[in-house]
């Protein structure tokens, strides 16, 4: 992001206006102040079809690191599966390497994030007639799927509401580095 960590730090802080918007296709409900409910959509393999919602608490930050952590979704019982999600994201700052000549920034910051996903999900009769392999590869397949869909078009947006916020283009996605530590 072009910007020092201090103003990336201060606009995550404020999630609660901007997290509903950047988690759209998704359906968001509040849990709290720091709690969301996220439905994240509808996925299918060996016709079967599963439409995860999970409860996110994003904890506030603790020397740096900000985590975000599994929580109940009031109300909710999960049918057939469960998630358990922990995050931890720190964010880096550094000078900027290949930037727009007409920006007068001097800092830019990336987040290295750790990611601790554990998943079950009860298995319908008719798919545990397959061999194991096969249910566990397209298992593992599916939430790889479901990971990197939310994952991407999350940061994406977050991204560019980040740098439209401050008045500042929205760095090139073909440019997967444009600082140095």
């Amino acid at each position: 992001m072009y910007a020092d960590a201090a103003s990336v730090a201060q606009y995550l802080v404020t999630h609660q206006e901007w997290f509903h918007r950047c988690a759209q296709p998704m359906t968001v409900e509040s849990i709290g102040d720091n709690g969301y409910s996220l439905t994240v959509g509808k996925f299918k393999s060996f016709n079967h079809e599963v439409e995860p919602k999970i409860g996110l608490h994003l904890l506030p930050q603790d020397e740096g690191v900000y985590r975000i952590e599994t929580i109940p979704v009031p109300g909710y019982e999960p049918a057939g599966y469960d998630v358990d999600f922990k995050a931890s994201m720190t964010l880096c700052e550094g000078s900027l390497d290949d930037i727009p000549e007409a920006l007068s920034i001097e800092k830019a910051t990336h987040v290295e994030w750790d990611l601790t996903l554990s998943t079950w999900v009860e298995v319908p009769r008719f798919i545990q007639v397959l061999p194991d392999d096969l249910v566990k590869a397209s298992g593992d397949k599916l939430l790889n799927q479901i990971v990197r869909q939310v994952s991407k078009r999350l940061t994406q947006k977050v991204q560019k509401e980040f740098h439209t916020s401050m008045g500042l283009p929205v760095p090139c996605e073909s440019k997967k580095r444009f600082w140095q530590r």
